[in-house]
C-alpha cells in the first residue's frame, strides 16, 4: 500500500500535478534565477534538500505538534534547512552565492516547501512525506533547468557559462532579464498542456 502510494504521489508531482504547470507554484524563483543553468541548478539542489528534509522532519514531528502553532513550527524547521543551504554554497561555492543573493535565503517563502508541510507531512509517515517532497521539489526543478538552458543559450551564447553559439551569434538580451523569463515559461506551460495532455486542474496561484 505504502509503495503503491509513493509511486502515484511520484508521478503526479513529476507531471499531473506539477508545482510549476499545474499548481504554479514558485513562480518567483522560476524568473529570478533561470538566466544561468549553474545558477539554476543550484537552487534547485538547494529547494530539493530543504522540502524533502523539511516534509520528513515535520511528519516525525506531526503527532506533537500542536495545531495552534504548527506553521510556526514548520517555519522554524524549514528556516533550519535553508541556513544550512545558505552556510554550504557560501563555503563551497562564493562565486554562486554572490549571484544568487538574497534567494537562496527565500527559499523558506517558496510556497512549495509550506504546501508539502500542509498538505502531506502534517497527515503522512515519514517515508511517504518524503517522497512527496523529493518529487514535488524534482518535478519543479526540470521545468526550471529546461528554462535556463534555453534562456542561457538565447539570452548570452553560453551553456554552463562556455560558449556554444557559432561566431555572429546574435543573443537575445531580453531573454536574461525577467520579461525572457515570463515569455518561455508561457511557452513551456502551453507546450506541456497542449502535447503533454496534463488535465486541466485547479491550483494555487501563490508564487
Amino acid at each position: 500500500m505504502a509503495r503503491s502510494r509513493s509511486a502515484k504521489i511520484f508521478r503526479e508531482n513529476m507531471g499531473t500535478n506539477n508545482p510549476v504547470f499545474v499548481q504554479v507554484l514558485g513562480i518567483c524563483s522560476t524568473l529570478a534565477v533561470t538566466n544561468v543553468l549553474k545558477n539554476t541548478v543550484v537552487m534547485c539542489l538547494g529547494l530539493v534538500f530543504a522540502v524533502s528534509m523539511t516534509s520528513v522532519t515535520i511528519s516525525a514531528l506531526r503527532k506533537g505538534i500542536p495545531s495552534q502553532v504548527r506553521m510556526i513550527v514548520e517555519l522554524l524547521v524549514a528556516a533550519c534547512y535553508v541556513i544550512m543551504i545558505d552556510i554550504g554554497i557560501k563555503a563551497y561555492a562564493p562565486d554562486i552565492s554572490k549571484q544568487l543573493g538574497p534567494y537562496v535565503g527565500l527559499i523558506i517563502t517558496n510556497c512549495i516547501l509550506m504546501g508539502r508541510a500542509e498538505a502531506c507531512a502534517l497527515t503522512s509517515p515519514p517515508w511517504i512525506a518524503f517522497v512527496d517532497g523529493i518529487s514535488s521539489t524534482l518535478g519543479y526543478s526540470y521545468v526550471l533547468m529546461t528554462i535556463a538552458v534555453v534562456r542561457e543559450l538565447l539570452g548570452s551564447g553560453t551553456f554552463w557559462g562556455i560558449s556554444v553559439m557559432p561566431p555572429g551569434w546574435v543573443n537575445w538580451s531580453i531573454m536574461v532579464m525577467a520579461p525572457g523569463g515570463f515569455f518561455m515559461l508561457a511557452i513551456f506551460m502551453w507546450i506541456i498542456k497542449k502535447f503533454w495532455l496534463i488535465p486541466a486542474q485547479g491550483g494555487a496561484t501563490n508564487a
